[in-house]
């Protein structure tokens, strides 16, 4: 498929998903969220693919932000419009069933923070700044921000964030857990091909049942996410994988997972 605003490279188990507006420091427009989305549909569904990397374009920018030009023209429908399309997005990658990894390599900010937010785990460059700034336009993040920073990083810090607008560093993003790892600049895409590939390396439907478990439990009570955490356990007994893994170890060698 040809792409106007993103390239994807499909290099198994892995597949690397790039935002190409390098000139507009990989701003969101419309055409990027409609094609980022077909793009994450397709990739859902590969089986050469056990997880995926999501960064942008130079190391100016992950994606700095919504393309300010087609804000400023909305009508109060079409806003309202545009923040479920984006939070579609982000939903997708955040229930992919792959892994997602973001790779955030310098500005990630208003609806680049989101998506970044929405990814699995998060590796920023040393030179990465966070941020959601959407009140210094007169606006609140629109992508699912209000709702996924604070789970993350805690309600305070993320008023903190969202209500002052200000961007935080690589290091002050890992101090409060908005990122997972922090490298040196130039490396935050090779650092997190390291971290998703680890986790391709691990069973498909372990690595997806256990991502499913904590989300759902995270919207449920203690003993409602226990509940969710037996059923799917009682699930992966019956897969190839879990034979697979559990003679592997008693058998003394590497696992060979098919995703079964």
């Amino acid at each position: 498929m040809s792409w106007e605003t993103i390239r994807v490279e499909v290099e198994p188990p892995l597949a690397v998903v790039t935002v190409n507006r390098p000139d507009k420091l990989n701003a969101l427009n419309a055409r990027a969220v409609d094609e980022l989305r077909a793009a994450f549909i397709g990739l859902s569904t590969d089986p050469g693919v056990r997880a995926v990397l999501l960064t942008g374009a130079g190391e100016k920018a992950f994606v700095a932000g919504a393309d300010i030009r087609e804000l400023a023209a909305l009508t109060p429908q079409e806003a309202k419009e545009t923040a479920s399309r984006g939070q579609a997005l982000c939903d997708l990658l955040e229930n992919l069933g792959k892994p997602v990894v973001a790779a955030v390599n310098g500005y990630a900010l208003g609806g680049g923070c989101e998506l970044a937010l929405a990814c699995t785990l998060r590796v920023a460059s040393e030179n990465a700044r966070l941020g959601l700034p959407e009140v210094t336009l007169g606006l609140i993040p629109g992508y699912g921000g209000t709702q996924r920073l604070p789970r993350i990083i805690g309600k305070g810090r993320a008023l903190e964030m969202i209500l002052t607008g200000e961007p935080v560093t690589a290091a002050r993003a890992f101090e409060i857990g908005l990122v997972n790892r922090v490298v040196p600049q130039g490396e935050a895409l090779r650092g997190a091909k390291d971290l998703a590939g680890t986790i391709a390396a691990r069973g498909p439907v372990a690595v997806r049942y256990a991502a499913e478990a904590i989300h759902r439990g995270l919207e449920a009570s203690f003993t409602e996410g226990c509940h969710i955490e037996a059923g799917l356990f009682g699930l992966l007994a019956s897969t190839a994988d879990m034979r697979e893994g559990t003679s592997a170890f008693l058998e003394k060698r590497g696992a060979v997972f098919q995703g079964r």
